[in-house]
């Protein structure tokens, strides 16, 4: 980050809160990234930013098994009959 910035923003009806523009900018937050919310014993609060992961598993390798698969069809069999 280049500079301080603070900001505030009020919690809804529905408990939801907007992260100010100028904090956004500042922090890099983009759509699908997390924030981690934590309160300390002395109910002090504390946002941390997780970025959302792009390509994570772009440099496996595809393994041929054999035959063909349909992961949308074949997704919960994987798991088992529940």
């Amino acid at each position: 980050m280049s500079q301080e910035v603070e900001d505030e923003t009020t919690v809804n009806e529905s408990y939801s809160v907007t992260v100010p523009a100028a904090v956004r900018r500042e922090a890099g937050v983009e759509a699908g990234d997390k924030l981690r919310w934590h309160v300390d014993e002395d109910g002090a609060l504390s946002v941390k930013l997780v970025k959302q992961q792009y390509g994570a598993f772009s440099e496996l390798e595809p393994v041929d098994i054999g035959e063909a698969t349909d992961a949308a069809e074949d997704h919960d069999l994987i798991a088992g009959d529940y």
